[in-house]
């Protein structure tokens, strides 16, 4: 309801002022080019996800080792936190361009500005939920003779699944922005590619429609995380 009432609102308001289209597209012009140029559209928008997938893949992966194993090795986490945190600090915008003068205009550089963003949630909340097991329950572990890495492997780690698919919700709708911006610094196809080279000719209908489906993709890929957590995170309360 709400994003229909958002959506007759936009309409009611490029009809009254009757503005330009390369000023704000109305929803119908948007629709109209999501028809006409679906098949551009469509395969650009693989480009994009074929991006998402393997940046959130090895975000993920990287995230929840990296994670795992600073648990393992407090004192290495307690001076490597810091390092991650301030590599957090940096801005995208500030890297993309680096990583396409080093992994050049291909998929790679999308990629691995995709893991970046996704890394960061992933290792943050899933090192959270490693170091934050009930007392009563490592108590418990130790007096039934349990070492470090028994307890990290058998009860910690199946205790953290639920902070690590937290991470995995944040990270799921940040992954498309990873793969845009990426493309947006250069790039030979992708829905990013689409918008910049839409922009340069006033196109806003083609720019919306490219927004429109990299949201679609978002949501998907969010609801895709939200199906998998279940299978992962039984022992929850919360499931």
């Amino acid at each position: 309801m709400v994003i229909a009432a958002f959506v007759l609102l936009w309409q009611a308001v490029v009809t009254a002022f009757e503005l330009p289209r390369y000023i704000l597209p109305a929803p119908s012009a948007v629709a109209a080019r999501l028809w006409t140029g679906h098949a551009y559209l469509f395969s650009n928008a693989l480009i994009t996800l074929r991006e998402i997938i393997a940046g959130f893949a090895a975000g993920a992966a990287f995230g929840a080792s990296a994670a795992f194993l600073l648990a393992g090795f407090p004192r290495f986490g307690r001076l490597v936190w810091p390092a991650l945190v301030v590599l957090q600090s940096f801005p995208v915008f500030v890297i993309a361009p680096m990583l396409v003068l080093w992994f050049g205009f291909g998929i790679t550089s999308k990629v691995v500005m995709t893991m970046i963003i996704v890394f960061f949630p992933v290792a943050s909340n899933f090192a959270d939920g490693l170091t934050r097991t009930d007392s009563a329950v490592i108590k418990a572990a130790h007096l039934d003779g349990a070492g470090h890495w028994q307890l990290l492997v058998l009860i910690r780690l199946p205790l953290a699944m639920p902070q690590l698919f937290s991470g995995l919700r944040i990270a799921a709708p940040l992954a498309p922005l990873g793969a845009v911006v990426g493309e947006w610094v250069g790039a030979a196809g992708g829905l990013g590619f689409v918008m910049v080279q839409a922009n340069a000719r006033m196109q806003s209908d083609t720019v919306f429609a490219a927004m429109f489906i990299l949201a679609l993709e978002a949501v998907l890929f969010r609801k895709a995380v939200d199906l998998a957590a279940p299978f992962f995170t039984r022992w929850s309360p919360a499931q």
